[in-house]
């Protein structure tokens, strides 16, 4: 198996294992002349046989086509798993001297500083200069990739709040629950439509074909990506995260040695679920971890409620015609978009009849090697229109699978609502009727109330149904999304809710000119208006809203929402427009005649 799995660059590091060695050099040079009369050979009578010329390095780029190499999978496995000079009793991590070590205030920035710092989503990783040259540098493609997108710190009023994440005049922050994504990933480990994985495989398993122009790179590319795990890239976005969220509201920490006791932050057990969590708490709290603060780790598995992966205990929100039904969109909108872009790639190699799925997969692959390895050839392909209809395409997809195009979302975002719900009144959840944990919610060691900062690490999907959740129809006003064209001016951008380390801050706050706490929304540094929600102020001018008044909303919509309906029900909606929603609900009940 490794030896399928190895590069060009593999002979190059053969040839320097004994540099110092004449008769191994020789021996060396004695191949590469023979293999170069060979290339030759097979230069001369393929275009003897074909009545047409081909360079050396072209056949040769060929016959590794021929050999399986090109678009084989690639893989580093680090670390050693018996490495000859461990010695873990030379190298402890902690040898005392320290030296001084008093502490000094926390860190208050929201409450502090003149303004607010933006994120701009994307160090270490490199865009492609041919499309910074085409438009001047005023197109950021990272900010185009959909829920693939590093997170950045969205356009001051994006959400319709013409306001900062800073707490308004007059107003001090008292508490913060924090809900945020994992990291960069890995793709994961199936796809419905297009996937990188599915493209490499069509290459490595075709044959005689040739790439030249922009895609001669495919001639000896090999696939370099894991699966479902963070990337180097997406480990560093948490612990930057936990740095910012520190450097905001670590004076908040005060609360907890006033009561003697530890914030509880919860994630799931997925790798990079895990992952996430800790380099965020790396990031918050620094290495020594322990005494610092509590990891609950609630298991992402069938037959274990989960409100930060509720899909596990929602089988209509698993099925491909319910709950995942934005398949026949996105294919629809890439026969829209992509057209000029397969009729411009498809001369460029020979062999292989290239589809618009291939090329859908190829724009996937520019996003998931960019936050994997830092640059991407396949970036190089498509245009500023292309990448406007690619993050489009992931627009469509989150509308209808997870928001509030999905009959399903509401119901599976209504279990953090409820565990919001019940931190905000300071009251254990009373009926446990949804994807919550009785278990763990019903103890006060797992499920703390009271506390000033909660933290939650979860999934980009459940980012997006809490939003369907809370009836946030700001965000629902373009929809249902078409599948032809792109609406001007969207509300509903997965890019701007859901990319990498995206980040939801529930802000509490007390204000001096009502007696009344407030609560507010921001998400990926944007203020989020509450108008929607039942009883909150319309165009309050920094998003604000009483507490009691979205606590009474959010009761009513926990009240009216029939997860046991959404998510066990006998229902059916049929594929395409033929049936839409913009609440994130299922078609109505069906009422038994016996029971008129």
């Amino acid at each position: 198996m490794a030896d399928a799995q190895k590069g060009f660059g593999d002979v190059e590091r053969q040839g320097h294992r004994s540099p110092g060695r004449a008769p191994h050099r020789t021996y060396t040079i004695r191949h590469i002349v023979l293999a170069y009369c060979a290339g030759l050979i097979s230069a001369f009578l393929y275009s003897s046989s074909s009545n047409a010329y081909i360079p050396v390095r072209e056949n040769l780029r060929i016959e590794a086509a021929a050999a399986g190499r090109a678009g084989s999978t690639e893989v580093h496995n680090y670390p050693p798993a018996s490495p000859t000079n461990a010695f873990p009793s030379l190298f402890p991590s902690d040898v005392g001297y320290a030296g001084p070590t008093p502490t000094g205030a926390e860190p208050a920035l929201v409450a502090t500083a003149p303004s607010y710092p933006i994120h701009t989503g994307a160090p270490h990783l490199l865009s492609p200069e041919a499309l910074k040259n085409e438009t001047k540098g005023k197109f950021d493609i990272f900010r185009h990739w959909g829920n693939l997108s590093p997170w950045f710190t969205v356009d001051r009023g994006a959400f319709g709040v013409d306001a900062g994440p800073e707490p308004p005049a007059g107003c001090r922050l008292t508490g913060l629950h924090l809900l945020h994504r994992h990291g960069a990933r890995y793709p994961t480990g199936s796809s419905s439509y297009a996937g990188p994985a599915n493209f490499s495989a069509r290459l490595n398993g075709a044959e005689g074909w040739r790439a030249r122009g922009q895609l001669e790179f495919l001639n000896d590319w090999t696939y370099k990506l894991g699966e479902e795990i963070l990337t180097p890239f997406g480990r560093q976005q948490l612990f930057d995260l936990g740095v910012s969220m520190r450097m905001k509201y670590g004076f908040l920490l005060k609360n907890f040695t006033e009561t003697n006791t530890l914030p509880v932050f919860r994630t799931e057990s997925q790798d990079r679920m895990l992952s996430s969590a800790l380099n965020f708490a790396l990031g918050f709290f620094g290495p020594s971890l322990d005494g610092q603060y509590q990891q609950l780790i609630t298991i992402e598995a069938h037959g274990f409620n989960n409100t930060l992966a509720p899909s596990k205990t929602c089988p209509n929100g698993r099925d491909h015609t319910k709950g995942e039904r934005a398949t026949p969109f996105v294919r629809e909108w890439g026969n829209v978009y992509l057209q000029a872009a397969l009729k411009r790639l498809q001369p460029q190699i020979g062999g292989l009849d290239l589809r618009i799925e291939d090329v859908y997969s190829m724009q996937q692959l520019c996003a998931y090697e960019t936050v994997a390895i830092g640059y991407s050839k396949f970036c190089e392909l498509f245009t500023e229109d292309e990448w406007l209809g690619f993050d489009y395409s992931l627009d469509l997809n989150f509308w209808y699978n997870s928001a509030f195009g999905s009959p399903t979302a509401r119901a599976m975002g209504i279990g953090y609502v409820q565990e919001l719900l019940a931190r905000l009144t300071h009251t254990p959840i009373s009926v446990h009727n949804s994807s919550t944990n009785g278990t763990l919610d019903d103890d006060p060691a797992t499920f703390p109330l009271g506390q000033s900062l909660y933290v939650d690490a979860t999934h980009d999907t459940v980012v997006l149904n809490v939003l369907t959740a809370l009836n946030l129809s700001n965000f629902a006003a373009d929809g249902p999304l078409p599948s032809d064209h792109i609406p001007k001016d969207r509300a509903f951008k997965a890019s701007h809710l859901a990319p990498f380390a995206t980040n939801m801050q529930f802000q509490l706050l007390s204000c001096d000119y009502t007696q009344e706490p407030q609560i507010r929304i921001i998400l990926n540094d944007g203020v989020v208006p509450l108008d929607s929600v039942r009883g909150c102020p319309a165009d309050e001018p920094h998003g604000l809203c009483p507490v009691p008044t979205f606590v009474e909303a959010i009761r009513a919509i926990v009240s009216k929402t029939d997860w046991a309906w959404a998510c066990l029900g006998d229902w059916e909606v049929p594929e395409g427009h033929g049936w839409n929603t913009t609440t994130g609900e299922p078609p109505l009940r069906r009422v038994s005649t016996a029971m008129i």
